[in-house]
């Protein structure tokens, strides 16, 4: 029976067949799209990667705004202080609060507000 021996044989040999030249271009374009894809990940992480970089010097910057600020509010309040203090003990003295207003006359009588007019012909009536 060594006939029969030769057809299991061949029949081992002949399970997968060869490859086509479509499962090479197949296997060519798979290569390439994951190439290509792994391109663009890489770029989409380093572009991640630049947008936290961006916004951490950013935070950065708004910090240091922020307590230049505060320090600003806290010298402005100082001061506001300061000058409420002076008013406190500046009005019982001040003259000017405890005496009345003068009359609107009395306050503008130094200046003339009654002007000659240009003399030109088209602005006489």
């Amino acid at each position: 029976m060594p006939h029969s021996s030769d057809s299991s044989d061949s029949s081992s040999f002949s399970q997968s067949p060869p490859p086509s030249k479509q499962d090479s271009s197949d296997d060519m374009r798979k290569v390439q799209r994951r190439e290509k894809n792994r391109i663009a990940a890489q770029k989409s992480r380093l572009r991640q990667t630049q947008k936290a970089d961006t916004l951490h010097l950013e935070s950065e910057g708004l910090e240091r705004q922020n307590a230049a600020l505060r320090r600003e509010i806290k010298q402005l309040t100082e001061e506001m202080k300061h000058f409420t203090s002076m008013l406190s003990s500046h009005e019982p003295l001040c003259s000017i609060l405890t005496s009345p207003p003068p009359p609107p006359e009395v306050l503008y009588a130094t200046h003339s507000f009654h002007q000659p007019h240009i003399s030109s012909p088209r602005f006489q009536h």
